[in-house]
């Protein structure tokens, strides 16, 4: 039995996560200093909404951290898993968060109530500013790790949420309808709902040790099987260590045996072409596969 153990720590994202906690607590104390002296309810549950989005960062660094924790004891893949975890965390957190929205719409549209004016939409700027630079801080990160993809949703929901805010606060002072700021709220609702239930799905998937999307399990099997010297292969198994490592188990049936050079050669195409890092082979003559079949 041969195998590799080529470990990378998470995504780091230390420096962003630390000035995206920092702009957005400094946020949302200023939402909650002008929602209350504006007396307006809009401010005050976008800066809730900010300070669970404020947590969920916090979550998710933590998380990135636990990932670079090495095995020990019982942990012998470490703490890689969490960042899994986490992802999940989020986008029940952005549920969350849409359902409180969607809340506040609707007790609006039955009770309609004005926007507080231009001293509202200032602040709400200055919210769309903030959460989109910190979006972006996340950008570069989030095609490879579900953790990093949850917190650039969150920000990129909050942003969003703050542009609603502004949108509807200048078409009400223009207008003087009310109506639009609740049916901004569920157009917000409908584009954040979009991002957070494939986070939400692909999560739940690599939870419960689906073969990651990005990997063609079948292209996998065709690569090893076309290696000298496998004449089969079986018990391929594909699944995600965290949210940036996948790991791959498969007995390979070699009547002729192998040496190191094959297993190292092999570890290194598969990390080249299919982003696998943690492999382990169980070699295999052909007598021992009909035992196992018959046996097992």
């Amino acid at each position: 039995m041969s195998h590799t153990h080529r470990h990378t720590n998470a995504v780091s994202h230390g420096k962003a996560f630390a000035l995206g906690i920092g702009l957005n607590i400094c946020f949302v104390a200023v939402e909650i200093f002008y929602g209350l002296a504006a007396n307006s309810s809009a401010l005050l549950a976008d800066a809730g909404h900010n300070a669970g989005d404020v947590l969920g960062l916090a979550f998710a660094w933590a998380a990135a951290w636990m990932a670079t924790i090495k095995p020990r004891g019982k942990y012998t893949y470490g703490l890689r898993k969490t960042t899994i975890l986490i992802s999940i965390l989020n986008a029940l957190l952005l549920f969350g968060a849409v359902a409180a929205i969607g809340w506040d719409a609707i007790g609006k549209l039955q009770n309609p109530q004005p926007v507080s004016g231009k001293q509202i939409i200032i602040v709400a700027a200055i919210g769309v500013v903030i959460n989109t630079f910190t979006a972006l801080l996340f950008v570069k990160g989030k095609k490879h790790d579900l953790n990093i993809r949850g917190a650039f949703l969150h920000m990129a929901a909050d942003a969003a949420v703050s542009l609603g805010v502004v949108i509807s606060g200048s078409l009400i002072l223009t207008t003087g309808k009310n109506w639009i700021d609740p049916v901004m709220s569920f157009i917000i609702i409908a584009v954040i709902l979009w991002g957070t239930w494939q986070l939400f799905s692909d999560s739940v998937k690599l939870a419960l040790d689906a073969v990651p999307k990005n990997i063609d399990i079948e292209k996998v099997r065709s690569f090893i099987a076309s290696q000298n010297g496998v004449e089969s292969l079986h018990d391929l198994h594909i699944w995600a260590m965290s949210t940036t490592q996948i790991a791959l188990t498969a007995h390979l049936v070699m009547p002729g045996g192998n040496d190191d050079n094959f297993i190292s050669a092999l570890q290194k195409e598969l990390k080249t072409k299919f982003n696998i890092e943690h492999t382990t082979f169980q070699i295999e003559n052909k007598n021992l596969q009909q035992s196992c079949y018959t046996d097992c």
